[in-house]
């Protein structure tokens, strides 16, 4: 077993027990790609009605982002847009933002955060909501990718019988952009 702290409450820690947990966090961060891995994976499970998989669909956005000849931060944004879904349905742009933040640009997380609202364009007007709710957001910086991905990538990726790239393929990017050294730490 790993050293550890032995205080019960955070405000009893001393230098050395915080230098413990520091140290053990940094190790648990070698190991976010493999998180990310594990939940794209688990979309297999869930069709959610629709006529793929989302591990399919998740796949198929990131190999038409692939061939359009995005960013590799791009391609992983539109491999893992809907990562929140295997947390959790609703809200799950919003989930996959707050987990992707530390690793993403300030654009990116805006795309993934509010790709649900863009997408609305094709069928809120079925749940009875407004079908606009992107324009609000038309004079922001990331728009255009917002667009670019739901429209391009995210939109048109729902058929099983698209050959789509390996989760494997991916796996290189995806350790690229979820690396050991989270932005928000330095």
């Amino acid at each position: 077993m790993s050293e550890q702290a032995h205080f019960t409450r955070m405000q009893d820690g001393t230098l050395e027990e915080w230098q413990i947990i520091g140290a053990a966090h940094y190790e648990h961060f070698k190991h976010t790609a493999d998180t990310y891995i594990d939940l794209l994976k688990s979309l297999e499970q869930h069709t959610l009605g629709f006529a793929c998989d989302q591990l399919q669909h998740a796949l198929m956005a990131g190999t038409l982002a692939r061939r359009a000849g995005a960013s590799n931060e791009h391609i992983v944004i539109a491999l893992c847009h809907d990562i929140g879904k295997s947390i959790n349905v609703p809200n799950h742009g919003a989930i996959a933002a707050e987990m992707m933040k530390p690793y993403i640009s300030e654009d990116s997380y805006h795309v993934i955060y509010n790709h649900q609202a863009f997408q609305g364009e094709y069928y809120y007007q079925y749940l009875g909501a407004p079908t606009d709710l992107r324009l609000q957001w038309k004079d922001e910086s990331w728009y255009p990718l917002a667009c670019k991905l739901v429209d391009e990538w995210d939109a048109p990726a729902f058929d099983p019988d698209f050959e789509v790239d390996s989760l494997e393929s991916f796996i290189p990017l995806m350790r690229e952009v979820f690396h050991d050294k989270p932005m928000a730490l330095g």
